[in-house]
This record gives structure tokens, sequence and C-alpha cells, in this order.
């Protein structure tokens, strides 16, 4: 049989597997210690992505609470100096805009006064508003009920109110209260709505109750819209012309929150610090991975002349040297994915902050050390191969 009719055997990656296993398992406390090194350096950079989007989050929730996607509609005036008056349909087409996450409103009730008995004379109404509200008002304002329940489809039909902070401190612990001849049940009591104050003073009845009983037109007075951060700008651009298409002048529309300049600023500071911090800690566990391969191979230069005195070519040295690389890098790399997930989850706990590890951060740091482990052996799996196996047997 002639030389060049002899060919090598091909390492399946099932061979590859066992045989970079193999190198690892014969040294397993050195295999441990370099994995637990890129273990510790993935686990801190998944750590700080996590706490440091933990804390974002909590900080996106308060600023949320300060309305920086918040914008109100209110009629202006008519070119005569006449108090303009939105469409029925203003908050309907408001909804419409893709950006606006939810739109509600209230209505002013004229002439509407509310006392707690009847028996109190007619001047003394203690300038309570009434205002005719949508089911949907206090999800899009960020209200909260101290006592009692929400309109819901059935009670906004009938007369029942609900009081608003301001409202049932001047009222007092009452029943009911007397509007117009009629009495209505207070079934429930708002705390303070930082975002719209005028809700404290003001007491509220369902929309088609107000129309029903107290003579409402069904005009909006104020229209609460809720928009994608990212495009609040752009809403308040469209809005006045979509609530009311006819006379777009005659509509006000809000500025958005100089909170909302804030909180891009922020998150910007926040995405380069996790870059700049993931890159350093991928750097050291890199090194660490080049430091152990490379140890590997002057140790084991016995068993690298060994194997190519059996037939091993170089490719299949380099090849080797290169698998147990990824292996220690694969091991490191999903133990610290799985500390650092941990390590943000206490520490959001603690700190009462939503616990968010990014899918990116997770996945983004297995791969990373799987590049960087194949980076990091190259250089050994090389310098393997290139030993010639009378100078490797002869070394050992």
């Amino acid at each position: 049989m002639r030389r060049s009719d002899l060919a090598p055997a091909r390492l399946r990656p099932s061979d590859l597997l066992r045989l970079g296993g193999t190198g690892l398992r014969a040294r397993p406390l050195r295999a441990v210690l370099s994995a637990l090194g890129i273990a510790i350096g993935i686990a801190a950079m998944t750590a700080v992505v996590g706490i440091s989007s933990s804390s974002q989050a909590a900080l996106d929730r308060a600023l949320a609470a300060l309305g920086t996607n918040m914008l109100t509609v209110t009629p202006g005036q008519t070119m005569f100096g006449k108090d303009a008056k939105l469409p029925d349909q203003s908050v309907a087409m408001i909804r419409r805009i893709a950006p606006v996450r939810s739109a509600t409103a209230t209505g002013s009730v004229d002439g509407a006064a509310v006392y707690r008995t009847d028996k109190v004379p007619a001047g003394q109404t203690g300038g309570l508003a009434v205002l005719a509200a949508q089911l949907d008002l206090p999800s899009t304002v960020g209200a909260e009920l101290t006592r009692g329940t929400w309109l819901n489809a059935a009670t906004a039909r009938y007369p029942a109110v609900v009081l608003g902070a301001d409202a049932a401190r001047r009222l007092g612990d009452v029943p009911a209260v007397y509007m117009l001849g009629r009495w209505w049940t207070v079934i429930g009591v708002l705390g303070r709505v930082p975002l719209a104050p005028e809700l404290d003073s003001s007491v509220l009845v369902g929309w088609p109750a107000a129309a029903s009983y107290l003579g409402f037109d069904g005009h909006p007075t104020t229209v609460y819209t809720r928009a994608v951060d990212s495009q609040v700008e752009a809403v308040r651009g469209v809005l006045a012309p979509t609530a009311n298409p006819e006379n777009p002048s005659e509509v006000k529309v809000s500025k958005p929150s100089d909170a909302l300049a804030a909180r891009r600023a922020t998150n910007a500071t926040f995405t380069a610090l996790l870059l700049g911090l993931g890159a350093v800690a991928l750097l050291v566990g890199g090194i660490g991975v080049a430091n152990t391969m490379v140890i590997s191979v002057l140790e084991r230069r016995a068993e690298i002349g060994l194997r190519r005195s059996l037939g091993a070519t170089k490719g299949q040295v380099r090849t080797q040297f290169v698998a147990e690389s990824l292996l220690l890098s694969l091991l490191g790399g999903a133990a610290g994915v799985l500390l650092g997930y941990l390590v943000t989850g206490v520490y959001a706990t603690t700190q009462s902050w939503p616990a968010v590890v990014p899918l990116w951060a997770m996945a983004g740091g297995i791969a990373a050390t799987v590049l960087i482990g194949a980076i990091a052996g190259l250089y050994p799996a090389i310098r393997a191969a290139r030993l010639a196996p009378t100078e490797a047997l002869a070394a050992a």
C-alpha cells in the first residue's frame, strides 16, 4: 500500500466532545478553578447588567408615575373669543393614533352642585366640580382608590358617584350626596392623583348617568392620553387635528414632561455603562482561558508527542485543544449566567425593585464566552499542533 493511500481517521463531533472532556477530567481541579474564573467574570457581567436593568426598570416606573408619556387635550377658544368644544368622537379618534396606548376623558357637567344633605342652602356648593368620567380613567391617569370601587358598566348608568380626595374630605364620610333633587350613592373614594390634580376636588359620575340625570351634553372637556415614550412629540403634533379635524386651532395640547428628556438621558447612560463593564468582564475571562490552555500545552507535551506518534494529525491536535477551550468556556459561562441571575434577583428583592435580567444578557454571556474561548484556545492549539513528535517526547 502506497503512503498516499493512507488517510487519517476523521474525528466526529461526539469524538471531539469526549476528547475535550477527557482533557478536562484529567485535571479536574485546574478545570474547576479555570471555569470558576470565567464564571465569576460572566456572573459579574450578568449581575451588573441585571442590577442596572432592574434599577432602570424601577426608575422608569417612578418616571412613568410622573406622567412622562401623558398628554392632555382641552378645548381652547374660537376665533370670536368664545369657549370651544371638543367633538363627541374626539376620544375615539385619538385612540386610532398608532403610538397612543390609552385615551380617556372627563366632561364638565354645568349647573350641577353637590351637597352632603338636602338641607344645605343652594349657594353653599363648596366649590366642588361634577365631572362625567369614562370607565378607563383610573388606569390612564394612575389613580387609585382608597375606599370602595370604581365605576363599572352597570353603576355608570345609575346615580352613583366616586369622590376625589379633597371632595371626600370636604363632604365627610357620607353614604350618599345630593345633586339636582336626587340622592347619589357614594361607591368609592379616590386617593390623590398627582398627574390630574383637578380630580381631587371633583365628584365623578358615569358618562351615561350624567347624560340621563344631569343634562350632560356629551362633549369631553379634558382628554388624557398615554403614548409610547419614543413617540410623545410625534403624537403631540397630531393630537389637535385628530381631536378636532375641522378646527384644530381650537384645541390645546399640553407639552411633554421635562422628565421624559431626563429618562432618555438616563437610558443612554445605563447602556454605555453596561457595554463598558461587559467588555471588561469578557476580556478578563478570555485571558484566563488563554492562560489555562497555554499551561496545559506545556504540561502535556508527552501526551501530544504520543498522539502524533500514533498517527494524530496537526489538525486533530489543534481541534482537540480548541474543543477543550470551548467546553471550559461554555461550562464557566453557563455557571456565570446562573450565578449572575441569582445575584440580581436577591439584590433587586432587597431594594424592592423588579428583578430584570435581559434575555440578550444571558444569551450574549454564553455566546461571548464560547467566542472568547475559541479565540483564547486557538494560539495554544496551534502551538500544540506544531510540536514535532520526537521533540515533544524528548521534552517530556
